[in-house]
């Protein structure tokens, strides 16, 4: 039997950008963009063209999808005026994107209350604003703001609404709880109702999660025939969040009622990267990451120590529901020795890290772990920082050089155009095989400057890092006061293209990152299999 296609739509760089502290740049959607194109979403909402600079800006120019369908977001034409009259439909019109994704009231009350217009007039922008982007040769959709609530409140208008779009020619009727109250049972209801009317696959749902239920509700609307899915990464969004891509995905994918009856644009491959994308969205907007998040969180796949431990030791599928790594995660069995050396001995494998199970020093790591992670240090999301510690616990690392001293200087001082310039200086002193070296460099912060001048001569082992850049840098506070720890996260990249994360800890936040840079150029010799 074939499978019906369900399509995924993301809203995370439009309504995932309401959540409370999340601000994207330019660069950030237009790799999170990328991103989503990757992992198989089908429709990538990008924002608001005209409603601010960076969103006008962002569809000025479309990006290379090789899958998604760029989509545009803004309202009908405002009450009273016409299409050609309408300063936010022409701004939709000449955006570049492939789709159009209008917003319009298909509540009686919201009109009444929200628009002070009329009934009528509400049907007459749906069915302009959608005729006139279909004419222009968009794949247009309408979002039927708090549908739900309207079709409680009033079925027959808030029924008017989403066939006034459908009949224009919208690709997609999207009903959204916007308030996000509805219960799953209604939901079902009502969304069985509307297909009866318009066919379910012009039908799509956007769920917000201020019961809890966004990805319920989500689920219920593809159970009554809708086929579309509207939400964010993370569970982005205004108040409480919209529904989260990052549990629908997994579990349109792996469980049966939905893998067997649907297929989407998520290969089982891309599933894999789940985790990453996840961690890379909240490591981009520096967030801590939600570790009791379903299929993605840390402790999604964690089991202490007791009855249920030694169960998933014998065999794991007694406590998971699904197999780990099928979204790019992976099981931890926490506080006892046994777990830890399992966990370990787990990461060493990833890692092709070769080691004896009668080793030790296994003992040792797993110890070390524990005392560096209750430090703070963060290896889930440094995984060249660990293979690094546990080469060097089991003593696989040379002994390459030595840093023996650094100096890092912040001097604000005028230029040779007269302007007020903030600079910084850096000088490291370094042992190569007895060798001592000194260099200095200039850069716009201490960090970029001791980067610079570290890198600037290593003696035998300067051609192995030539190619080594760094890509990203990450703070994050681990605890207040004047005292308070600081975690530097370090991306970086070599001439193959390959990158890795490393990091550092320590109340001071040059010397965080100091660790953090040291590691990254010592991986790369490790890589690179510089001799000793």
């Amino acid at each position: 039997m074939s499978k019906e296609r369900l399509y995924l739509f993301d809203t995370t760089l439009r309504d995932g950008a309401q959540t409370n502290g999340v601000d994207f740049t330019l660069a950030d959607k237009q790799v999170i963009a990328t991103m989503l194109d990757e992992l198989g979403i089908d429709y990538v909402e990008g924002g608001y063209p005209g409603a601010n600079p960076l969103d006008t800006e962002f569809f000025g120019t479309k990006p290379k999808l090789a899958h998604a369908r760029f989509t545009a977001f803004g309202m009908t034409r405002r009450a009273g005026r016409s299409v050609s009259n309408d300063p936010g439909v022409a701004g939709l019109l000449e955006a570049k994107a492939d789709a159009i994704c209008f917003v319009a009231k298909s509540s009686a009350y919201q009109v009444r209350v929200a628009l002070e217009t009329t009934k009528e007039e509400n049907l007459a922008s749906i069915r302009d604003s959608v005729s006139a982007a279909k004419a222009a040769g968009r794949e247009v959709m309408l979002d039927c703001e708090h549908f739900f609530d309207g079709y409680k409140e009033d079925a027959s208008f808030a029924l008017a609404c989403a066939k006034a779009a459908y009949e224009s020619g919208a690709r997609w009727v999207v009903l959204c709880d916007t308030n996000g109250g509805t219960m799953p049972h209604e939901v079902e209801a009502i969304v069985t109702e509307v297909i009866k009317h318009i066919p379910g696959d012009h039908v799509g749902i956007h769920a917000h999660n201020d019961t809890e239920q966004a990805v319920a509700n989500s689920l219920a609307a593809v159970r009554a025939g809708a086929r579309q899915i509207q939400g964010t990464l993370n569970g982005l969004g205004e108040r409480c969040g919209n529904a989260n891509l990052c549990s629908l995905i997994p579990t349109l994918k792996l469980k049966k009622e939905f893998s067997d009856a649907f297929e989407i644009g998520v290969t089982g491959e891309k599933l894999a990267s789940l985790v990453k994308v996840s961690r890379t969205l909240d490591d981009m907007l520096n967030r801590v990451p939600n570790r009791h998040a379903a299929y993605v969180g840390e402790s999604a796949f964690v089991t202490k120590t007791g009855i249920h431990a030694s169960a998933v030791l014998k065999d794991p599928q007694t406590y998971e529901h699904v197999a780990p790594d099928a979204i790019g995660n992976h099981r931890k069995v926490l506080v006892s020795d046994q777990a830890g050396r399992s966990n370990v001995i787990a990461e060493l494998d990833r890692a092709g890290i070769p080691y004896e199970k009668s080793d030790p020093k296994l003992t040792r790591l797993v110890e070390e772990l524990k005392e560096r992670e209750a430090a703070g240090y963060a290896y889930e999301s440094a995984n060249a920082s660990f293979e690094l510690l546990a080469r060097r616990t089991l003593g696989k690392v040379p002994h390459y050089f030595e840093v023996e001293q650094f100096d890092v200087n912040v001097e604000q001082r005028y230029n040779a155009l007269g302007e007020r310039v903030t600079v910084a200086l850096a000088v490291v002193k370094v042992d190569v095989a007895g060798e001592h070296l000194i260099s200095a460099a200039e850069g716009n912060g201490p960090v970029n400057a001791l980067d610079v001048a570290l890198r600037k001569d290593l003696g035998k082992y300067q051609k192995y890092i030539e190619g080594l850049k760094l890509i990203d840098y990450r703070v994050r506070i681990l605890n207040g006061g004047t005292g308070a720890v600081t975690r530097v996260l370090i991306e970086s990249e070599d001439e193959n293209g390959d990158s890795w994360t490393t990091v550092g800890v320590s109340p001071n936040i040059i010397d965080a990152s100091f660790q953090a840079l040291m590691d990254s150029v010592i991986y790369k010799l490790v890589k690179s299999g510089a001799p000793a």
